[in-house]
């Protein structure tokens, strides 16, 4: 049989070369700096007037006390004499003082007396960190000088009842649980919620550290959502509007114990009563119902975010919104002045 007979043999299918096509996002603590954001701390219950505590931050240690007059300071924790760790100190009248040899130091972070009466070294100071405390919560900014502010929900702190709480740990940097915000496929994917516009990507507005988005949904257990939700910086989380006809905000933020790891601080916000027993109650119950959907929505995220190898790459069009986060995450403003200090 000739050669010209034979059927010609099927070609063998072009292989596709396997690679991974990524945009790295720089982590918390890459290169020795860290987002300059707000970061959450503590709640405000955790420290009492005249209470000092110690909290791990960044690379380092802090210490978050209360004076007499009510301010909290949040400060590098470590007494410049010979490196005690003023957690273990005490508040006197407005200052931290040291239990090692009694040097004290001021709300703006200066040594104002040594504890044998030696003249103070000019020199010696703690690193103070630009704080405020909103929401029930202990911010501080990771920078000489706050960028930006925190939000404002659209009615008054003082018309609002607040319900603050924390999370458990998550195994991943602040800024990827903040990514979920924008990630619009995550949102219908993982927590259920259906759009009722037909590109989400359309509400958002962008600003120079973030953005807010409209969402008219409808969430997994039916409850209709009319919510502004934003994210500011690389920690800070807003969400806000009608649940089923009633107002609800949510106060969030990303605390950063350390690289890798992060706690979310929420404060649940619903307009106050009008103080009859019937109104304080119907305020108790949505504040439960807030929280109740926030751990619910936060369980949901959990074993995903504990396990991640965050690297986006391959997005489609249904990650515009997050494609330009992650940018604007890239190229974030960085630094570490405390770093002297806190380590």
């Amino acid at each position: 049989m000739s050669s010209e007979t034979l059927e010609a043999e099927p070609s063998s299918p072009r292989k596709r070369e396997r690679r991974r096509l990524t945009r790295p996002v720089p982590m918390e603590g890459d290169n020795g700096v860290f987002s300059q954001t707000w970061f959450p701390i503590a709640l405000s219950s955790e420290v009492e007037t005249g209470q000092v505590i110690g909290r791990d931050f960044l690379d380092g240690r802090v210490v978050l006390f209360r004076g007499e007059n009510g301010k909290v300071t949040v400060a590098s924790a470590y007494c410049p004499h010979v490196g005690a760790d003023l957690s273990v100190g005490a508040v006197v009248g407005n200052n931290i003082q040291c239990a090692f040899h009694k040097w004290e130091y001021d709300q703006e972070g200066w040594v104002a007396k040594t504890g044998v009466g030696d003249p103070p070294p000019p020199a010696a100071c703690l690193y103070v960190f630009p704080s405020q405390e909103r929401f029930g919560i202990i911010w501080a900014f990771n920078g000489d000088e706050p960028l930006w502010d925190l939000f404002d929900f659209e009615f008054p702190d003082e018309e609002l009842e607040f319900r603050p709480f924390k999370t458990d740990t998550y195994t991943c940097d602040p800024w990827i649980f903040a990514a979920n915000t924008p990630d619009i496929q995550h949102i219908k994917a993982v927590h259920g919620i259906r759009f009722k516009i037909p590109d989400p990507h359309d509400a958002v507005e962008w600003e120079p550290y973030g953005f807010r988005m409209r969402i008219e949904a409808i969430h997994q257990m039916g409850e209709e959502l009319d919510w502004n939700v934003g994210i500011r910086g690389t920690s800070t989380f807003v969400q806000e509007g009608s649940v089923d006809g009633w107002w609800m905000g949510v106060a969030a933020g990303f605390a950063c114990p350390r690289p890798g790891i992060h706690i979310v601080f929420l404060a649940i916000a619903v307009k106050k009563g009008d103080g009859t027993p019937a109104g304080d109650k119907l305020v108790q119950e949505r504040l439960t119902f807030g929280a109740e959907l926030l751990a619910r929505t936060a369980q949901e995220d959990k074993p995903i975010l504990d396990t991640i190898h965050y690297k986006p790459g391959a997005l489609t069009r249904g990650d515009t919104s997050l494609a330009r986060w992650l940018d604007l995450v890239r190229n974030y403003p960085r630094a570490h002045p405390s770093r002297d200090f806190i380590n």
